[in-house]
């Protein structure tokens, strides 16, 4: 016995209205089988939920988009201040640089590991961090790092976080959309359900397959139940 169930994606919801509304446009009035505020109650909700639909998917796109050019200033500004701490490192070692002088970097005198940088937060701590401390160094007269030099780290550093700003912004947007297509998808169901419970009651004196075939229609969706296998010892 084929079972109904209601549409669980957008996609399907936005189809069920589409096709009871359309379906309907194309029989007399008197043949419709459910009531007019509630054929006038989809066609708003499917406008708006259409709308809502198309707004996000654009939003979706516009971040990913502008996601595959922030990754690129993510990945040069990752190896632009891993290189000047590398090469800070290399220049203690050297002695050609204090020691001590590693604490204006933020960085540990004891090792000459890198510091994480594997995400974007920890980038900005430590782009922030090394650009200050390497100032802070030039003030009191220490000799300038190369190969990087800091100018250099700084301008892809700055590109970086207002890459970082653009990219959480459309972030945002895009959260913004998703939770108003959430919000409506409670009332699309309402009115799917008012609308597929109207149209089998008005088919429900058919035949078994022509019941079916008529709901099918106006977009009912039937599923037939799996037979379990039984067996027998």
């Amino acid at each position: 016995m084929p079972y109904r169930r209601l549409p669980n994606t957008n996609k399907a919801r936005l189809r069920a209205l589409q096709t009871a509304i359309e379906k309907s446009r194309s029989l007399p009035f008197n043949a419709i089988p459910f009531s007019v505020n509630i054929l006038s109650e989809a066609e708003r909700l499917c406008r708006e939920f259409e709308s809502s639909m198309l707004h996000y998917n654009q939003c979706l796109s516009n971040q990913a988009r502008s996601n595959k050019k922030h990754q690129e200033n993510v990945k040069r500004a990752r190896l632009y201040v891993s290189h000047f701490i590398q090469v800070l490192n290399l220049a203690v070692i050297r002695e050609e640089v204090k020691t001590s002088a590693k604490n204006l970097y933020g960085l540990e005198e004891s090792t000459h590991t890198l510091p994480d940088l594997s995400t974007e937060n920890s980038l900005i701590e430590w782009g922030n961090k090394i650009i200050e401390g390497e100032e802070k160094r030039l003030l009191d007269g220490g000799t300038p790092i190369y190969n990087p030099t800091i100018a250099k780290v700084k301008v892809l550093f700055d590109i970086f976080e207002e890459s970082h700003q653009v990219q959480k912004n459309f972030q945002r947007i895009t959260q913004k959309s998703s939770n108003r297509l959430i919000e409506q998808i409670p009332k699309v169901d309402a009115v799917i359900l008012q609308l597929w419970d109207a149209i089998e009651d008005k088919y429900k004196n058919l035949d078994k397959e022509e019941r079916l075939e008529a709901c099918r229609r106006f977009g009912v969706v039937y599923y037939y139940r799996k037979k379990k296998n039984v067996n027998v010892d």
